[in-house]
């Protein structure tokens, strides 16, 4: 199995939704937000290559916002996705399979294209099949008050419409394929889905939004935006732990420095960030 990180662009959130109840005068030293309070975070995929799949694990926002949704979120680097993808040798057409974490624009945006020439919307990927879950997917079509702004029904209903979206099970710790396993968690939203990567070099956990960034690895470091926090929580304590005794790699997905980070505990019990960096720096174990 090979990993390659695959940028998707930038994309601006209010400092305050992204770190909860963390004070401003703590926060802004991590990531310092413009003069309307917001921070520049990165939107980083993965692409994931067995011997006859090319899996890329979310997508980004995409091109198809109109100009409030861009004036609100300020994203940049529309064509980022696809140039990463042929810089490493990979074409559209070239993607099996597009594993979609959850169903929040901000991953799952990019699974639609909008043709500059036709001006039509069109599958990113034309012969991937996309993957989901249906618990997400019926929660995303009924999205609560909380939720509403960030389920865009334009990224993932053509899919469905299409008969293009297929569901894995919902069964934790459930084996999408050799060496890839499926975590699920409620915290930031119903039935995220962390995919789980053993490789040659070790294992990574694509922590998606329940850690969005190395700094969310503090446990009073969590999202506004996540429906239950208290969840989220519980659940970040169990990914931690994991990540120590098995020494896993966590992916940071909208991190806007490092792609992947180690943690370490210290002799108090606390577990803290151990190292940060690139995705190839700290896979070898």
């Amino acid at each position: 199995m090979k990993l390659t990180v695959i940028p998707a662009g930038t994309l601006k959130l209010d400092g305050g939704a992204m770190f909860g109840v963390v004070p401003r005068t703590m926060w802004s030293k991590l990531n310092p937000p413009d003069e309307q309070n917001l921070c520049t975070w990165a939107m980083r995929t993965l692409l994931v290559q067995t011997t006859n799949r090319n899996i890329l694990i979310d997508t980004g926002i995409g091109n198809k916002q109109d100009d409030k949704f861009r004036t609100h979120f300020k994203p940049e680097g529309a064509n980022l996705l696809f140039e990463s993808l042929q810089k490493n040798g990979i074409s559209r057409n070239d993607i099996t399979d597009v594993f979609l974490t959850h169903l929040h624009f901000d991953h799952c945006g990019g699974a639609l294209w909008k043709n500059a020439t036709t001006d039509e919307v069109e599958l990113s990927f034309p012969k991937a099949t996309y993957w989901t879950n249906e618990r997400h997917l019926k929660w995303a079509m009924q999205p609560n008050e909380r939720e509403k702004a960030s389920f865009l029904k334009e990224n993932f209903l053509p899919l469905l419409e299409k008969d293009r979206l297929r569901f894995v099970p919902v069964k934790q710790n459930v084996e999408f394929l050799p060496g890839f396993r499926i975590r699920f968690y409620y915290g930031h939203t119903e039935a995220m889905m962390a995919p789980l990567l053993q490789t040659e070099n070790g294992a990574l956990l694509y922590c998606a939004d329940a850690m969005p960034s190395q700094w969310h690895i503090g446990m009073p470091y969590v999202m506004a935006y996540d429906v239950r926090p208290l969840q989220t929580m519980k659940e970040k304590a169990q990914m931690l732990d994991e990540a120590v005794r098995k020494k896993q790699v966590l992916f940071f997905e909208h991190d806007p420095v490092a792609e992947c980070g180690t943690v370490r505990r210290e002799p108090n019990g606390r577990i803290v960030l151990d190292q940060v960096g690139a995705l190839a720096d700290l896979l070898h174990f």
